[in-house]
Parts: structure tokens; sequence; C-alpha cells
């Protein structure tokens, strides 16, 4: 794609703030956050965009580029929003999606309940085909019987319909010949297929992906149209760009004919542009920590690259792709960056259970009341609330001084909920508040750490996000992790995260052979197959063949396991000497995450291209400088570290005060976005990039 001049434009639309990143040719960012609008996300990034232009003075004709991390979809299914949807199958797989997997979020809650399926069974019609496993056509598809069920549905008001029949991701015969009735019959009715959303074994989770990318249809279809109209009024014709779950990012159209991709938008930017922070800083092992007003998030950056899945749950509270403990939620098996969240985010509301426990989350108070602190009406404590009383944060200078906090009504909050029940001096339950918070988040970094068969002691933690900073330190000690390091512009990184992602296109293809015996040649024309394809696609995009990256890998397990490893393949292609090689890096790979590895038969099951687009000019991480905002110069004011220690008279610094030298704690650190805490016997410095790097006592 050619490059132009210009501004480039990240956004991040949380659960509280929508956080918006202007960034100029020369790497310098103007950063800005406005409170989300959840009723309609794209309002906020409308009018925010509009302000920040203007107080920059930037003509909208000078943007060139707009990156957006979606949160449409993700709440679409959370608040179960989305199009009435149908699905047709084969005969006798009506009930797939009840059946389902059995999978529990928690081994011992007897009160939990199934998630009901996103079709309801009046939706889920069947008809007469059958292929094999093999791909042989067993029975013809009953073409009339097709148009019975279609007509049905459309006549019962459905507004997607979901195409899923069995084995098709074999032989796709019986779907294509679906797909082109259907199309003909109703052109303008949106008709999502199993084998072009997931072409892969496992009947259940290739009809749960295919019906939730035909759930999220036409509300994506919507809000992407709905969002570039407000950018044309505003006078911006630039490209609009989404983030996808696996961290590339992916055209508006592309992004709204599968949005099932773009589930996990927002969180995977951070941990793209984290991997990216930390090869410019040459610290390629890290954690990546992002705490918002939602949610807290924890992803491992090994060796410089990220953590992908192939498949996780995706539901409310937790969300994880454990390979022990799943989520009890709706399946999707789609490349993503392999991401542990909990409901603990700076919003999350403190309360007592009935055993008489603290608890914290995973209820928000979202932006709208929001904390207590913030005087628009909110009455139950927040981790925000805790953290005013303790003094981490400045109540008249949050956000700049655009947001100002009410100490008194936090301190109130706290003790009417939790201080009192507990029989506790308020700055001890706001303690204890903070403590549990803490200990959630740090349970989110051991499911992507220790459960992966890595010590998180080997890692440099990068914590972002708008309270990420605030709770760094304390999460790292509670894993024994001696680092932390804090990007610049902390609180919108990863809107700023964006702005360094590559263009990426998934594409995997069923493919079963032992490998002591692959037939190479035919596992071969299944990565030319994937290849032509994705040539299409990022030609779409405005990328040239020349201009594409292609790496293929492979999906291998140990003969008859249930699960796969993901392994790039030497070279991109099968050749009988390089498959003794991919088999060790299979065993390496498989010892490493489980803890041994045997001498048994290894079959491959899927091949996989990740192709990419190289976007010119994207943001370089060495280059980034902020845009100084006017702001108090160092002060001094009253924190409380230790539940037990009372409260410490701590210096409180703007960010750019910090230089190489080393500073010891304890020390506040304050910029636009976001909050440090350096605790008591640590030490913080700044690097030639101006990120802090804070080392525990």
């Amino acid at each position: 794609m050619a490059s132009r001049g210009g501004v480039r434009i990240g956004v991040d639309i949380g659960g509280t703030f929508t956080d918006i990143v202007l960034a100029r040719e020369d790497g310098s960012l103007l950063v800005s956050k406005v409170s989300s609008t959840p009723e309609d996300p794209g309002r906020a990034v409308v009018t925010g965009l509009a302000a920040l232009l203007g107080s920059a003075g930037v003509a909208p004709r000078e943007v060139v580029e707009i990156v957006h991390g979606a949160t449409v979809a993700s709440n679409t299914i959370l608040q179960k929003k989305g199009a009435r949807t149908g699905l047709i199958t084969t005969r006798g797989f009506r009930d797939i999606l009840e059946i389902g997997r059995i999978r529990t979020p928690d081994l011992y809650d007897l009160t939990w309940d199934k998630p009901v399926p996103l079709v309801e069974r009046r939706y889920r019609l069947e008809v007469d085909e059958r292929i094999a496993a093999d791909g042989a056509i067993v029975r013809p598809l009953d073409s009339a019987g097709l148009l019975a069920a279609a007509e049905r549905l459309v006549t019962m008001g459905v507004d997607a319909i979901a195409l899923c029949f069995i084995n098709s991701y074999r032989n796709p015969a019986h779907e294509r010949q679906a797909e082109g009735l259907l199309r003909e019959r109703y052109p303008d009715l949106p008709l999502c297929c199993s084998y072009r959303i997931l072409p892969e074994i496992k009947e259940y989770e290739r009809t749960s992906t295919t019906v939730v990318n035909a759930y999220l249809l036409p509300v994506m279809r919507r809000y992407l149209g709905n969002l570039t109209a407000g950018l044309t009024r505003l006078g911006i014709e630039a490209p609009l760009l989404v983030v996808a779950s696996n961290g590339g990012v992916l055209g508006a159209t592309a992004a709204a004919e599968k949005p099932v991709f773009a589930v996990g938008s927002g969180p995977a930017a951070g941990v793209s542009g984290a991997a990216r922070l930390g090869a410019a800083a040459a610290t390629p092992n890290l954690i990546a920590f992002d705490m918002g007003g939602t949610t807290a998030k924890a992803s491992l950056v090994e060796g410089g690259r990220v953590a992908l899945t192939s498949e996780y749950e995706f539901r409310d509270g937790i969300s994880t792709s454990s390979r022990f403990i799943k989520a009890g939620g709706y399946m999707l098996k789609v490349p993503a960056i392999d991401i542990a969240e909990v409901g603990a985010g700076a919003g999350s509301i403190a309360w007592i259970d009935a055993g008489g426990l603290l608890r914290v989350g995973p209820e928000s108070a979202g932006a709208d009341p929001g904390p207590a602190c913030y005087g628009q009406g909110g009455e139950k404590p927040t981790v925000t609330d805790a953290n005013v009383v303790l003094g981490y944060l400045n109540p008249a200078h949050l956000a700049g001084g655009e947001l100002r906090l009410d100490a008194a009504r936090a301190e109130a909050a706290i003790r009417r909920h939790v201080a009192e029940p507990l029989g506790l001096p308020v700055v001890e339950a706001a303690h204890g508040i903070r403590q549990v918070a803490n200990a959630n988040m740090a349970r989110a970094i051991r499911s992507v750490t220790i459960e992966r068969g890595r010590d998180p002691r080997d890692f440099t933690l990068v914590a972002f996000g708008g309270s990420g900073p605030v709770h760094a330190m304390d999460v790292a000690q509670a894993l024994d992790i001696g680092r932390a390091l804090v990007p610049v512009s902390p609180g919108v990184f990863t809107a700023v995260g964006m702005l360094a992602s590559d263009i990426e296109h998934h594409f995997v293809r069923a493919h079963a052979g032992v490998l002591s015996a692959l037939d190479c040649d035919a596992a071969n024309a299944r990565l030319e197959d994937m290849a032509a394809e994705a040539n299409v696609a990022l030609l779409a995009e405005g990328y040239p063949q020349g201009d594409a990256g292609l790496e293929f890998q492979a999906d291998l397990r140990y003969l008859g396991q249930a699960s796969e490893l993901t392994i790039a393949l030497p070279g991109g292609r099968f050749v009988a000497p390089g498959l003794a090689e991919l088999r060790a890096a299979f065993n390496r790979e498989y010892a490493a995450t489980y803890g041994y590895a045997t001498d048994e038969d290894v079959e491959l099951v899927n091949v996989r291209l990740i192709a990419t687009g190289r976007r010119p000019r994207k943001l370089d991480f060495r280059d980034i400088r902020v845009t100084p905002r006017a702001g108090a110069g160092p002060t001094r004011r009253q924190v409380s570290f230790d539940r037990r220690g009372g409260f410490v008279d701590t210096p409180v610094l703007p960010r750019e005060m910090v230089g190489a030298a080393p500073l010891h704690g304890p020390a506040i650190i304050e910029s636009y976005d976001s909050t440090v805490v350096v605790p008591p016997g640590a030490q913080v410095q700044a690097d030639a990039a101006g990120n802090l790097l804070i080392t525990a006592p």
C-alpha cells in the first residue's frame, strides 16, 4: 500500500473511557480520554476525535488512517443484543449447540448454568444431506428441503442464517451448493457458511464459531457503516481499520463480514503493542498487564512473539483459554492472542458476600454512574475509591485536571459498605479492597504463565491501562517478578499499540496424516491453496504479493489426542528431510508446556497461514514523543503503602522529571493519562525512549 504523509489515529473504546491517540509522522503523540457512550460507542469516537483535531490544529483531510479497537462484537454477545439468527444443519445435529462440551468455569459452583445458545431451538432446522469423514458424499443435499427450511426461517423473522453441515471441513460441496441456492433466493439476507468461517474438524466448535459470526454480522455492518458515515461528516475520508483478536488489523470491510475474528479486538492491540515495545527496549520476554476500568487482562510475550491460541470460550467474568479450566462460555475457534481476563478493573465494585468475605468485582460501576468519587450518583465503593482514600490518585489532577474526584464520597462509600460491616478502619478496608483486586489480577497472570509451564520470574511486567501502573509493583511482588516496565502514555497504550500493528489475515485448512508417513505433496497443495486465498485478501487491502509476508504453521498432536499445539513450519513447506525437525520442535514445545514428551507417533491435524501486509510508516516505539500538557509541578502528599504503617509524606512528580538517574521510592509519578506508584524500597528510572523501569526492592 502506498504510504502517505499525515496524521494517524488510534481509537480504543473501553467500558469507562474512550482513548484517542493522534500520531504525527515524526513520532509525536497527542492523546485524549473522553467518557465512553455505551449506548452508541461510535458517538464518543466522533465527538472525541473532532475535539482532538480541533485542539491539535489538524484538518480532517490530514488524517490518513484510523485504527479502531472495536468492543461492539464482545458487548453484543455479553448483552445478548445480536441478530435473530437461524441455523441450518445436517439432520441429527440440530442440538449441537446445546450439547457442546462438558465444561464448567468452576468445578464446585453448583449454581452455574450453561450459557443459553445464541440460536433458539425453534430457529435451528435440519435438512437431509451427509458427507462422510473422508469427504465422500453419503447422501446428496435435499435442495427442496433446504429452501423450505430457509423460507420457514425467513417467515419467522430471522435476521441472519448460519449454515453448518457435518464434515464440510473435509468436503464443502454441499455447503457451497446450499450457499448458491440461498444467495439466489435471498440475496440480501446475511449468510455465514462454516467452510468459509472455519474449515476445521470438530463440529461443535465449527458450528458455534459460525453461529457467533452470523449473530454479530448485521450489528457489525451497521456499526461500522454508521461510524464511517460519522467520520465522513467530519470531513475524514481516511481508511478505517479494525483490530482483530490476533493483534493484527483488518480493513473495515473484512471486519464487517467476519466479526467473529474481532471479538477480542481491543485487548489484543495492547498485547501486540507490548511485543513491539519489548523489541524496541531489547526486552523480548514480557507479561502484558492491562488494567482498565472494567477488567484486568494478562498475556505472555516470549522471545518477542505474542502467545496465540486457536480457541477460547467467551463469557462475562473471567475469560481464559486455559487448557485445564474452561470458561463455560461461547466457543470461538479463531486465532486470538492468549489473554486471561478477570473482572477486576478500577471500576470493579467491592462487596461483602453471604459468608462475610470481602469480594471485588466482577460487577463494575462503569462510566455511568462510575465510582463513588466521580460524584455522578455512584454509591458503591470501587478499586478507584480505595486508591483515592490511600492517596495514590490526585483528586484534583486526574486526566490532566479534566476529571476531579471527591475523596469524601470515596471514604463514605468504603465506610458504609466495607469498613463498618467488617469492623475495620476505613484505611484498612481500602487496603483490603486493593489487596483482593491485586490477588484477582495475579490469578490472571498465573493462568498465562505457570499454567503454560512458564515461570513469571523470568519475565518483565509491562503495565498499562489507566490503572495498570497504579497496581503494577504490588502485582509483580505477589508473583516475585522483580521488574515492571511502564510505557510512554500507559493510559492510552492500547490505542498506541494499534498504530504499530500490521495487516493480518489468518487461514486454516484441515489436513490429517501421521508425520512419519505424510504425503508432503498433498500437504503442500493445501499450503498453496491458502497462499492463493491470502494473496487475494491482501491485494483487496492494498498490499500486492511482493509486500506480503507468509508464515506457515502446522497443528500437531500425539496420535489419538484431542488437542493440538501449533508449530512453525520450517522453510514454509513439507519436505521429507524436514519432518524430523518439525517433530523435534513439537516435542520441545510439548515438554515446555506439559513437562514431558514421548516417542509416540505425531500426527498433523491442520495447516495454517498467517498472511501479513506490512504497513508503511507504522509507529516505531523508539521514536515516540508525547506532546506535553500543562500540569502541576512537583508536590508532596500523604500516601498509605501499608495497612499497618500509616501515611507517608511522599513526593509527587510529573513524569517528565524522571530521568536516567535512579529515583528511590516511595514516589508517585503523574501524567495526563496515568499514575505510576513506586512503593518504598523500589527504584525507578527512564530509558532513552521515555519508558519507566521500576525495580523491586
